[in-house]
């Protein structure tokens, strides 16, 4: 493998000094969307820590730190337009324009990769690249995280949410270590590729080499010694039973009719199974349950004849307050309980147009949101009355949809006293994209993160659940099946450290930074390829002037 990546590397370099201008844009545009395969469908996990190493080649042979920027930028662009290609049909060429704005946030960590890694690094700035360039890449997953940026969809730690020790290392820093740890490996294998690819190796290259193999060295031995130095979970001894319904891709005309007719077909069928809960996707009743009391009373009924309560999601008119919101209410044998949770942080384009005077063209170019949802403005935890597993007053954190991929919610609802996170989801638009996938993988983290068992069920699939220490248990409802299926997960009272601290990886990246720009403000960090300045030619008389004068 070495020698297949020295290979790479002295390919790279030769590119990067060969081309230049549009040439060397669009190699790294291509190299930039590598890491699409370490996430599902592909789910090459082991991909995502080498994926990023020609990317890293291409940008350290920049000849001026501009072109370092514009190769991040560039690769920065072709990573958003890959990770987020199944958005290509509802936003088309605005998915082009937004990839490229966000692509931005790319330049300075292109300049900072060249800084580091162009010419022969010196240990210390070898060691410092294993720091700073994953660093780095947290602050722009950080910043692309705002949810009226977008929102955290392809954190790059999220390619790793079915590897047992990654999980257990998202326990202690959550995704952010996870993506600290791929880039750093990255970093490493660029480091050791580079120094490899030199014909003529001298001190300091082997010196790199070392720092790059101690790197590689020290990120294996974390992940290795994860499972053993990070206790799973503790359980209580209890367990919850949840039963979840997938009415299938049911649209047209009428479609929130049969939706609602198909999720209650397949309720009866949980009869007699000793729930705790029963769960249907996003968007599975078309109206406020308030001005249909036809829908609410047939919802209780189904309530009544399996045994526990049933956690709708609905997608309408509020009759209370203006505007639609997407809602999940939890009905009990009585009708509504009064426990509801609007949705918080909306899909922009899908379900609001951010600044719509302004970018509400987006509706003539794709299947961009025709009117804004409105927001909710508060968390809730919503309790059960005893079940059918004898679990008294279980507590349940509502997410909806797009909620699952921020980090921050799951933890703040575990905060509030949740037992149990419940993410009602409807990936129907992109039903043959690698979105539905990706999207459940996601309970993974949020399961690991917060030690809190997690069920993720959909309207159209992929439904799933996920233990305490995010391991995915029970049937996988694919996006081909209209079924239900019922999980039994245990319980967990652990705190666990991303619970407690929070997002410590982020702080720790944006301190290593600060402190790195006061150095450069020192003048300690030189522009790589540049020596020191040669001493003046004196004439044989000694004084300084041209020689032969």
């Amino acid at each position: 493998m070495r020698t297949a990546f020295a290979a790479s590397a002295r390919a790279t370099t030769a590119q990067g000094g060969r081309w230049s201008g549009t040439g060397r844009s669009a190699l790294a545009l291509v190299l930039g969307g590598l890491p699409v395969f370490a996430f599902p469908t592909p789910d090459l996990w082991w991909w995502a820590y080498v994926c990023l190493v020609p990317l890293l080649l291409l940008i350290r042979t920049a000849p001026t730190a501009r072109r370092a920027g514009y190769d991040g930028w560039c690769g920065g662009t072709g990573f958003m337009l890959a990770v987020h290609h199944w958005l290509l049909p509802s936003l088309n060429v605005f998915l082009v324009v937004l990839a490229v704005l966000f692509g931005l946030l790319w330049l300075p960590w292109g300049r900072l990769v060249r800084a580091l890694l162009g010419g022969t690094p010196p240990p210390w700035r070898a060691g410092a690249a294993l720091v700073l360039i994953p660093s780095g890449w947290l602050m722009i997953e950080l910043v692309r995280s705002w949810q009226g940026l977008g929102g955290p969809w392809g954190l790059l730690g999220a390619s790793q949410w079915e590897v047992p020790a990654a999980l257990r290392l998202a326990s202690v820093g959550g995704v952010w270590l996870l993506s600290g740890l791929v880039v750093a490996v990255n970093t490493a294998l660029a480091l050791l590729v580079a120094a490899s690819s030199r014909v003529r190796r001298s001190a300091r290259s082997r010196h790199a080499a070392l720092a790059g193999l101690a790197g590689l060295l020290g990120c294996v031995l974390l992940l290795g010694l994860a499972p053993w130095a990070v206790p799973a979970p503790r359980t209580t001894g209890k367990v919850v039973r949840i039963g979840v319904v997938q009415a299938g891709l049911l649209g047209g005309a009428v479609g929130a009719a049969r939706r609602f007719d198909r999720g209650e077909e397949l309720t009866r069928t949980l009869a007699g199974q000793r729930l705790d809960l029963v769960v249907w996707g996003e968007s599975s009743v078309g109206a406020d349950l308030r001005t249909r009391p036809d829908l609410a009373a047939r919802v209780a009924a189904l309530s009544r004849e399996v045994g526990a309560d049933v956690l709708v999601n609905v997608d309408a008119h509020r009759s209370d307050r203006p505007g639609i919101y997407k809602s999940a209410v939890l009905v009990g044998p009585e009708g509504p309980t009064g426990q509801r949770y609007d949705k918080m942080r909306l899909v922009p384009f899908g379900e609001y147009i951010p600044l719509r005077p302004l970018l509400g063209w987006a509706t003539s170019v794709g299947k961009a949101a025709e009117v804004n949802r409105r927001r909710g403005t508060a968390p809730v935890v919503m309790t059960l009355p005893p079940g059918a597993t004898g679990s008294p007053g279980l507590r349940i954190g509502p997410l909806i949809c797009f909620e699952t991929a921020f980090p921050d919610m799951s933890r703040h609802l575990a905060d509030m006293g949740a037992q149990v996170i419940v993410a009602q989801s409807a990936t129907s638009t992109f039903q043959d994209s690698w979105a539905p996938a990706q999207h459940a993988s996601l309970g993974a983290l949020r399961a690991a993160e917060t030690g809190r068992p997690m069920v993720h069920a959909t309207l159209t699939g992929i439904s799933a659940a996920y233990t305490p220490d995010g391991r995915r248990t029970g049937p996988v409802l694919g996006t081909d099946r209209s079924a239900t299926a019922v999980y039994t997960l245990p319980l967990s009272d652990t705190r666990t450290g991303y619970d407690r601290l929070g997002p410590w990886p982020v702080y720790a990246a944006g301190l290593a930074l600060l402190v790195a720009g006061a150095v450069g403000a020192a003048g300690r960090f030189r522009t790589p390829g540049r020596g020191p300045r040669a001493p003046r030619t004196r004439t044989a008389r000694g004084s300084a002037g041209r020689p032969g004068h």
